[in-house]
């Protein structure tokens, strides 16, 4: 489930449905099936009736799935689907841009993760972070430069981008929701620059990131998993403030305050 600690959550193509074994054997902590951008226009109700026929053979695996956003005439249908399979744990709101959209999206009663992909979406983002049934937020970010004109893989992109991850951040802390997921690394044959991506994501803040291939997970996996050294001193610290009540003490030759149990709790919620 998305609402609780979530390092990854892979991407399969609905239309593949042979995957969908593949990925749920991954070690991902979430499988998300793709109806939107992995599925052709021609191909949306294939998709549909492989996700239905999986679903209803196999209704142990809990699959969330990313629908056509809320302009598409597919929008309705996909979202009926979800509705009608209980097995169906999560819905990903692609292109998310108009807080009318999430509304009619949480009506499905499932949890839902809106994903930020433009300039019109980034100004509704404390509507959308607010609405009901939203659980986490992510954004995409080859949507977004592409309509703000950023070049891929410049400085100035990664100047944009750090910003979005702020904002994200901001919105996620402020509205209660669970830490938001970084967008994909499209080069699945780069861990050294994905291990690199999802650390700065990870010390920003983020709770796990979006995958588009299985050889991603156990990098992502790595990175936000707590160090065995920030492991113990988070135990030891909720440990004390729990023995003892107090919001200030000393640990290891340092003052302890609230702010710091609060993070040293958060890594302990990111092992369990």
């Amino acid at each position: 489930m998305l609402e609780a600690a979530l390092r990854s959550a892979l991407f399969v193509p609905a239309t593949r449905p042979d995957r969908f074994p593949k990925a749920i054997a991954s070690g991902a902590d979430a499988v998300i099936v793709d109806l939107e951008d992995a599925v052709a226009p021609d191909q949306k109700t294939a998709g549909r009736e492989a996700l239905a026929r999986y679903a209803r053979e196999h209704p142990d695996h809990h699959l969330w799935v990313r629908i056509n956003d809320g302009t598409t005439t597919w929008f309705e249908g996909d979202l009926a689907l979800c509705r009608s399979l209980p097995s169906i744990a999560g819905i990903v709101l692609p292109k998310a841009q108009k807080a009318e959209h999430v509304y009619i999206v949480s009506g499905a009663g499932k949890p839902l993760m809106p994903v930020i992909e433009s300039a019109a979406g980034v100004r509704e983002l404390g509507h959308i972070a607010a609405a009901n049934g939203v659980v986490r937020l992510s954004f995409g970010i080859l949507d977004l430069m592409v309509e703000l004109g950023t070049r891929p893989g410049s400085r100035a992109a990664q100047f944009v981008l750090d910003q979005m991850r702020f904002r994200i951040l901001v919105a996620s802390r402020m509205h209660g929701l669970a830490s938001p997921l970084d967008s994909v690394y499209a080069d699945f044959s780069d861990p050294e620059g994905l291990k690199e991506t999802a650390s700065m994501a990870h010390d920003m803040g983020f709770g796990g990131m979006l995958c588009v291939h299985p050889v991603q997970i156990p990098v992502v996996h790595e990175v936000y998993q707590p160090s065995a050294q920030d492991l113990d001193w988070a135990r030891r610290v909720v440990a004390r403030a729990d023995e003892s009540g107090d919001y200030t003490f000393r640990l290891d030759g340092r003052m302890v305050d609230l702010p710091l149990i609060e993070r040293a709790r958060r890594i302990v919620g990111q092992s369990a």
